[in-house]
């Protein structure tokens, strides 16, 4: 596998559309820290980490995902860097976007009050 994350967020967007209550990944701690941030902003129920994957809870309201939308955008063949200036808003502001800074692994909000920027990951809406 060349691309881990795009694999997570393969999984998650497969396991939506067929109305799984969850789905296991390979851990990582890179995909630790994704999977708490979609925690954090409420786009999954729950996380758990076990001592070889991790556990996503999948949230749906109403019948429908909470997820409209996952999209990777750095890949192994073209990286993407922003600016702390010119992170990006997902949706009009109705999704996140997901970075890889020196200080760890933030949302798009989170990165424009540190003022850091640093790899877009992935945008989720």
């Amino acid at each position: 596998m060349t691309d881990p994350i795009a694999d997570m967020l393969t999984r998650i967007r497969n396991a939506h559309m067929a109305l799984h209550k969850e789905v296991n990944v390979p851990r990582s701690k890179m995909k630790e820290a994704l999977a708490s941030i979609l925690k954090q902003e409420g786009y999954v129920e729950d996380v758990k980490v076990e001592d070889r994957n991790i556990t996503i809870e999948l949230k749906y309201v109403k019948g429908r995902p909470a997820i409209n939308g996952l999209r990777r955008i750095s890949k192994p063949g073209r990286r993407v860097y922003v600016n702390a200036n010119h992170i990006p808003r997902v949706q009009n502001g109705l999704g996140i976007c997901i970075l890889s800074t020196s200080n760890g692994v933030l949302d798009g909000i989170a990165a424009v009050a540190r003022n850091s920027g640093g790899e877009l990951l992935c945008e989720v809406w």
